[in-house]
């Protein structure tokens, strides 16, 4: 069966007169609306107006144009079956061997500063994809592309043999209905960010298009690509390809970064912190976060708030680092980093800790979804449970290890200075063994823990924690309280006097 009639109606008219004047030349019937038939007619092509196809007018701003049985009845009547061409013929309906469409820009349109819901909403295509759609159902016979890459392919095969293959009918059939898939639910989501309803729907369609396909996933048999707007956040300026561990350890460092307002180095390992440092210097403040631990930083991502300037980046340069992310870098950094050619740099564009985010984790059967732990710190619920109050040294601590704790993987430990980390317990099954680590892991930096802070991500269940962190040397405690033995615990803080604040808010990360 040879394509005989073609019906186009695009917004991205990307390679679109090349293409139709190549049906054009193999004889075959151009049907088009609107624009598209304006630009067609421009470059001495002959299209027939869908309005003289149809016998009706487009009224409505063109809203019904396309809503018309000659459109539908001939891209979906079945070829060769008798009663259905016996009703096309009956009725005067043409066959539609091949619809070109894509839609109009609602993606674009909502993107725009300052743009009005009404303008959204006029720019929700409803012909388009019930085309689309028609011509998708009936891919035995018929021939759709929404997407202006396959007009090579399609005109290729047609040319060729007069028709497309049934494998490649099939192929873009099934990319018309994730393409409009994809559209309904961008408009889904717009249309819910307009409304009060605070709770998840019954029903979640994740608009979604990859970004890049990467090499591999977390282990080299595994597949993997990353899909949505990673470059609205991000942006590589030199290095090697990112892997797939790289990515997830990019967000996590951005969003702990975003949790400093004064100049702060952050180093991650596996999206664990093993140091943080601040200082009125970046060159100081990484000398600090560096300090903290100086073997997991091997291979692992650093994110800083500042410009990174050359003088940090020389310290940088002495490890071996996989990510540097920074809000922008001097000449003088990205000469002395670029020499490395692996180094992946990556431009911080946008990160805003608190943003509104959902958490999406895949189980046997199902996907979990939560918000996101990005609420703001809220100290004013903050309260201090034993006699002894938090000196200011301490209370600077306190929220400096407080903001750490919150993106260690639990059950997580930090003992901290007002300016710096001093030991990252991560991931242990016990609080406890926790505690021991980063008491260990000070202990092999030769840091002194005496006078510091120990902040844990959820409470303490027994007094033991606690203690273990007194006879370390820390003096005040951070945690969120809750626990049936919170009495113990605060009676085990009051016999060595260690200040302690409940938070009433947990940042467990399984």
């Amino acid at each position: 069966m040879k394509v005989k009639r073609a019906l186009i109606s695009v917004s991205d008219k990307r390679g679109l007169v090349d293409f139709a004047k190549g049906l054009s030349s193999l004889g075959i019937e151009i049907i088009s609306t609107g624009g598209t038939a304006k630009l067609l007619k421009s470059e001495g092509l002959s299209p027939i107006e869908i309005s003289d196809y149809t016998g009706f007018p487009e009224m409505m701003d063109g809203r019904v144009k396309t809503l018309h049985p000659k459109v539908h009845g001939g891209l979906l009547y079945i070829r060769g079956n008798a009663e259905h061409e016996a009703q096309a013929a009956e009725h005067g309906i043409g066959a539609i061997d091949l619809v070109v469409v894509n839609l109009y820009p609602f993606e674009a349109t909502v993107k725009k500063s300052g743009v009005s819901h009404e303008e959204c909403v006029e720019n929700i295509d409803i012909g388009g994809p019930s085309m689309l759609r028609s011509a998708a159902k009936n891919h035995n016979s018929v021939t759709v592309v929404c997407d202006p890459d396959d007009y090579t392919a399609v005109l290729g095969e047609i040319t060729a043999a007069g028709d497309t293959s049934p494998t490649l009918k099939r192929t873009l059939a099934a990319k018309v209905f994730r393409h409009t898939g994809y559209y309904d639910s961008l408009i889904a989501q717009h249309l819910s960010s307009t409304t009060d309803d605070a709770g998840w729907p019954e029903i979640i369609s994740l608009p979604m298009r990859q970004a890049q396909s990467l090499r591999y996933g977390e282990n080299p048999h595994q597949k993997a690509a990353l899909y949505g707007d990673f470059a609205a956040h991000f942006e590589q300026l030199h290095g090697k390809e990112l892997s797939y561990n790289n990515i997830i350890d990019l967000s996590a460092a951005s969003q702990l970064i975003g949790e400093f307002e004064e100049p702060t180095v952050a180093i991650l390992k596996h999206t664990n912190p093993c140091g943080i440092g601040s200082a009125e210097q970046l060159k100081e403040a990484w000398d600090k976060a560096y300090a903290t631990d100086k073997q997991a930083p091997f291979g692992g991502i650093i994110a800083v708030n500042r410009s990174l300037d050359g003088a940090t980046a020389s310290a940088i340069a002495e490890i071996f680092s996989e990510v540097i992310i920074a809000p922008s870098f001097t000449e003088e950094a990205l000469t002395i980093l670029r020499a490395k050619k692996n180094l992946r740099l990556m431009l911080l564009k946008h990160s805003d800790p608190h943003a509104v985010r959902a958490d999406f984790r895949t189980v046997l059967g199902g996907v979990l979804v939560q918000e996101s732990d990005t609420l703001p710190h809220q100290e004013n619920n903050w309260k201090a449970v034993t006699r002894r109050q938090p000196t200011p040294e301490e209370l600077r601590a306190l929220r400096f290890g407080w903001r750490v704790v919150k993106h260690v993987k639990s059950n997580a430990i930090v003992y901290a200075a007002a300016d710096r980390t001093l030991g990252v317990g991560a991931g242990q099954m016990s609080r406890v063994d926790s505690s021991k680590i980063a008491v260990w892991k000070a202990g092999e930096a030769k840091l002194s823990l005496q006078g510091s802070i120990i902040a844990s991500d959820a409470f303490f269940p027994f007094p033991d924690g606690l203690i273990a962190a007194a006879e370390a040397g820390a003096t005040a405690a951070i945690q969120p309280g809750g626990s049936v033995r919170d009495a113990d615990v605060i009676a085990a803080a009051e016999e060595r006097n260690i200040a302690m604040i409940f938070t009433g808010r947990r940042h467990f990360r399984h």
